[in-house]
C-alpha cells in the first residue's frame, strides 16, 4: 500500500479553534467569489459587452471547474512534496488569484498605460484583458478550492467529516457576509481614492489581500501527513495522459452511492448557477426598473450603484446562510448519529430524547432544501420591487447552506470508507532514515482519531469502522466538481437563449454610452427572472434524485 510519514496536525488549543484554522482559507475563497459574482457581470456590461456575450464569458467558471479541479485533485493525490499534498497548491493558487484580481480591477489603467487613451484598440484590449483576468481568477481559485476541501477530508477522521463540512459551510458563509457587506457600503467615501477611484477597484485589492491572508493562516496552522511513495497498481492509468485516463476510469466506475450523490448535485446546479451569477444583477435591475424614477437613472457610477444594491441583497442572503450554518447542524441528525449516541445533561435529557425522535436526518434536509429553493425561484418573475427581490434572494440562503454542507459530508464519508481497512499484520516502522516520523501504510494509518492537543491521535473504537486517510479525496472531489460544472454549461446556454429572445436591446439600467441601443422601458418579463424560474424545475428533479439516495 502507499506509505506515509507523520500524522496530520492542526494548531490551536480547542476543537473550535482548530476547525476555524483548518477552514480559514474558505473565507478568502468565498470573499473573492462574492466580489466576482456581485460586480463582474455589471463590470463587463459597462465595458460594452451585451448580456448574451457576458453569459458566454461566464463559461470560464464551468471550464475551469471541469478541467482544473479533477486534474489538480489527481496530481495532488500523488504529490510527495515534503510540505504535504494540498498546501503547495493552495499557496501558489492564492498568489495567482491575488495578482489576477488586481489586474481585473485596474484593466483600463493597465491598457491605457500600454496603448493610450480614446481609441477603439484601447476598448477592445480592455475587454480582452478583463476576460483573461477573469478566466485566470476562475482557474486559480478552483485549484485552491479543490485542495482546501481535500485538506479537510485528509485531516479529519470519518466521525468528524460532518463537523468539518459544517465548518466549511460556516466559513464560506462568513466570507460571503464580509464580502457582500463591504460591497454594500461606499468604500470610496470611507477610504478615499488611496485604493482606487471606484468601488470595484477597492474591492479587488481587498479581496486579493484577504485571499493571501486566509491561505497563509490555514497553511501555517495545518501540518499534513506526507506521502512517501505510491504502491504500483496495475489498475492505475499509466503513460503520458495517465491523469486524464485515471479521471476517466474513475468516472466510469463510480460506486453507486457516490454516483447518486453526483447525480443529485448535477440537477441542483442547473438551478443554482443562474442564481449565483445573476442574482445581484437581477436585484439591481429590479431597482432600476421599478423603484427609481427615469431622471435618477443617470449616475456617474451606475456600476457602483447597481453593485451596492445587489450587495445589500446578497448580504441578507449570506447572513441567512451564515445563521443557518450554525443553527441547522443542531437541528439535523448527522450520518454518524446512528452509530453514536450523545449524552446530554440529565436535566434536559427528556427533552432531547423527544426532539431526537422527530429530528430530520441530513438527507431529508437536503431534499427539502431543493424544494425550498425551487419555490423561491418560481417567485422571481413576480418581483416588481427590489425589496421583494431581496427577500427572495435572502430566503435562498437556507438551501444554499445545506447545498454546501450535505454533498461534502456524504462524499467525505464515502471516500473515507473506500480508503479504509483494518490494520494489516506487521504494520511497518521505517528505517532510521525517516526518523522521527512513523511510516504508515494506507491501512495502518487509518485508526480512529480525534482532535486533541493540536494533533490527530489514536482514540477508541475499531480501526476498520472509522479509519481514514482520504487518499482518494482529490480525484473524487474533482469528479464531484465535474457534476457541478457540466450543468453550468447547460445553464449558460439556456441563459444565452433567453436573453436573445426576451431582451434584445432592452435593459433600462444599461441605457448609457456603453450601450447606446438600449431602450429604457420595462415592458415584458425580466430575462434573468425567467432563467431562474426555469432553474426551479431542475431543482425539483434534484429533490427527487436526492430522495433516491435513501435506497442506494
Amino acid at each position: 500500500m502507499s506509505t506515509w510519514a507523520g500524522q496530520p496536525k492542526v494548531k490551536g488549543r480547542s476543537e473550535t479553534m482548530r476547525m476555524m484554522l483548518l477552514t480559514c482559507v474558505s473565507i478568502g475563497i468565498t470573499f473573492t467569489w462574492g466580489v466576482e459574482m456581485t460586480y463582474c457581470t455589471p463590470y463587463l456590461l459597462s465595458l460594452g459587452l451585451t448580456k448574451g456575450q457576458t453569459s458566454m464569458v461566464w463559461v470560464a467558471g464551468p471550464i475551469s471547474g471541469l478541467i482544473v479541479q479533477p486534474i489538480i485533485g489527481v496530481v495532488a493525490d500523488q504529490s510527495t512534496s515534503k510540505w504535504g499534498r494540498r498546501r503547495p497548491t493552495i499557496v501558489l493558487g492564492s498568489a495567482i488569484v491575488a495578482g489576477s484580481l488586481v489586474t481585473l480591477g485596474f484593466t483600463k489603467e493597465i491598457v491605457a498605460a500600454l496603448v493610450g487613451l480614446d481609441s477603439e484598440a484601447t476598448r477592445t484590449l480592455t475587454i480582452i484583458l478583463a476576460v483573461l483576468s477573469l478566466y485566470t481568477v476562475d482557474f486559480a481559485i478552483n485549484a485552491v478550492m479543490s485542495c482546501s476541501r481535500s485538506l479537510v477530508v485528509d485531516t479529519l477522521p470519518i466521525q468528524k467529516q460532518q463537523t468539518g463540512a459544517a465548518w466549511l459551510s460556516r466559513m464560506n458563509s462568513l466570507g460571503h457576509v464580509i464580502g457582500y457587506a463591504m460591497g454594500a457600503i461606499d468604500l470610496v467615501q470611507i477610504f478615499g481614492t488611496r485604493l482606487g477611484d471606484s468601488q470595484f477597484k477597492q474591492l479587488t485589492i481587498i479581496a486579493a489581500m484577504g485571499m493571501l491572508l486566509t491561505a497563509a493562516i490555514t497553511c501555517w496552522a495545518v501540518t499534513e501527513r506526507v506521502l512517501l511513495s505510491v504502491r504500483p497498481d496495475p489498475l492505475r492509468a499509466q503513460g503520458r495522459f495517465k491523469v486524464v485516463r485515471q479521471i476517466w476510469s474513475t468516472l466510469l466506475t463510480l460506486p453507486p452511492r457516490i454516483r447518486g450523490i453526483c447525480n443529485a448535485v448535477f440537477w441542483s446546479w442547473i438551478g443554482w448557477f443562474p442564481f449565483i451569477i445573476y442574482s445581484s444583477t437581477w436585484v439591481g435591475e429590479t431597482y432600476f426598473r421599478y423603484d427609481v424614477i427615469a431622471d435618477a437613472r443617470d449616475s456617474k457610477d451606475a456600476l457602483g450603484d447597481m453593485g451596492r444594491i445587489g450587495s445589500m441583497a446578497l448580504t441578507a442572503y449570506s447572513t441567512m446562510s451564515f445563521i443557518s450554518a450554525w443553527v441547522l447542524p443542531a437541528l439535523i441528525r448527522a450520518p454518524e448519529d446512528e452509530s453514536f449516541t450523545h449524552r446530554p445533561p440529565r436535566s434536559i435529557a427528556p427533552f432531547v430524547e423527544v426532539f431526537n425522535k422527530v429530528k430530520p436526518d441530513l438527507l431529508t434536509a437536503w431534499v427539502m432544501s431543493n424544494v425550498l429553493f425551487a419555490f423561491a425561484m418560481f417567485l422571481a418573475p413576480f418581483a416588481t420591487s427590489f425589496r421583494f427581490a431581496t427577500g427572495i434572494v435572502a430566503l435562498c440562503g437556507i438551501p444554499w447552506c445545506v447545498a454546501q454542507w450535505a454533498p461534502v459530508t456524504f462524499l467525505g464519508v464515502e471516500v473515507n470508507k473506500l480508503s479504509g481497512s483494518a490494520d494489516p499484520p506487521g504494520g511497518g516502522i521505517p528505517n532510521g532514515d525517516t526518523a522521527p516520523y512513523r511510516r504508515l501504510s494506507n491501512a495502518s494509518s487509518m485508526e480512529m482519531r480525534r482532535l486533541d492537543h493540536g494533533t490527530l491521535e489514536a482514540g477508541g473504537g475499531g480501526a476498520a469502522a472509522s479509519s481514514s486517510t482520504g487518499e482518494l479525496s482529490g480525484v473524487y472531489f474533482g469528479i464531484l466538481n465535474i457534476y457541478v460544472t457540466i450543468p453550468q454549461f447547460i445553464s449558460t446556454l439556456m441563459s444565452g437563449v433567453v436573453f436573445a429572445v426576451l431582451e434584445p436591446g432592452k435593459s433600462p439600467e444599461l441605457a448609457t454610452e456603453a450601450h447606446p441601443g438600449e431602450r429604457a422601458d420595462t415592458d415584458g418579463p425580466n430575462a434573468i427572472a425567467i432563467c431562474m424560474c426555469i432553474g426551479a424545475l431542475s431543482s425539483l428533479v434534484a429533490a427527487w434524485s436526492t430522495r433516491k439516495l435513501r435506497s442506494i
